[in-house]
């Protein structure tokens, strides 16, 4: 199964195919790589050729923007009841990534409908806050928000302040993940939900090698000591191709479910639904953690 958001605004998937996408956010139509669309482009579709900008890739690593029409340096798009700024990247990103619209709106879900207790959130490895402001629009008690990148914590921020939430109480932290939690830990705090999209590869603040075939297991088992006696969800994103959907459910399975001996998890594919197609471009893997069933 493939989970797809189907409350996205201001942004579509047009086609996809040839290990590119051609998408629009909002007015601005975006060309850029994918090595996940690896089926034939549908080559009668004229719009391939009339994106804005259209990142190319570097041989010698890395890549850059053409920009074919004149685009603004960043502009804001609305979604989910958020509001977001967008902005081409170096690295071809575009400081949003919009299928995890599907896990906003479940978290969201799963909070309004325990809106009668105090819900503490962790967000680890959390970027530009898309999950942090869904939860705290959502009505989160306090969402901590930890990223070792400093300038996306600020985009965080700036986000925070167009979606009306900077007054909401949202933590914002740069920081190692690993070391945050083991600190956490050791000063007795708690959280009833946690996430995490840990990247592939990365450094932290003062030079710290994250991998994540090697840490994610432990990641999982330190943060497990922070969650509450009521935990509300667990969350794991992943875009790392090595980690299947079924490599994600095992280790939920032995590492979640079999340390709160309680509670039902769920691993799937997300994906964004390609414009007038049959077409659903994976876009990672999720894995979930909650009491019932019936909430996944």
């Amino acid at each position: 199964m493939i989970r797809v958001s189907k409350t996205l605004t201001d942004y579509e998937l047009i086609d996809c195919g040839n290990k590119e996408k051609l998408e629009r956010w909002k007015n601005v139509v975006l060309r850029r790589p994918d090595p996940t669309a690896i089926w034939p482009r549908n080559e009668s579709n004229k719009l391939w050729n009339q994106a804005d900008a259209h990142y190319h890739r570097s041989k010698a690593g890395g890549g850059s923007w053409q920009t074919i029409k004149k685009i603004p340096e960043s502009w804001h798009i609305k979604t989910n009841g958020l509001v977001f700024k967008v902005s081409p990247t170096d690295f071809k990103h575009t400081g949003l990534f919009p299928e995890q619209a599907v896990n906003w709106e479940w978290m969201s879900d799963l909070i309004s409908k325990n809106s009668d207790r105090e819900i503490r959130v962790l967000n680890l490895f959390a970027y530009t806050g898309g999950a942090t402001l869904a939860c705290s629009k959502a009505g989160a008690s306090e969402v901590v928000h930890v990223d070792a990148a400093k300038h996306m914590v600020k985009w965080a921020q700036e986000n925070a302040q167009l979606s009306k939430l900077d007054n909401n109480k949202i933590r914002f932290i740069v920081d190692d993940c690993v070391k945050f939690v083991q600190r956490e830990i050791r000063r007795g705090r708690k959280y009833d939900a946690i996430i995490m999209g840990p990247p592939s590869y990365g450094r932290g603040p003062n030079g710290e090698l994250w991998k994540i075939e090697d840490q994610l297991v432990d990641l999982i088992t330190l943060s497990l000591q922070l969650l509450s006696d009521k935990p509300l969800f667990f969350l794991v994103n992943s875009y790392t191709t090595a980690l299947s959907a079924q490599t994600i459910f095992n280790i939920m399975n032995e590492c979640v479910k079999k340390n709160l001996k309680t509670g039902v998890i769920d691993s799937s594919e997300i994906g964004l639904k390609c414009l007038n197609s049959d077409l659903v471009l994976p876009c990672g893997v999720s894995g979930r953690w909650c009491e019932h069933e019936r909430d996944l």
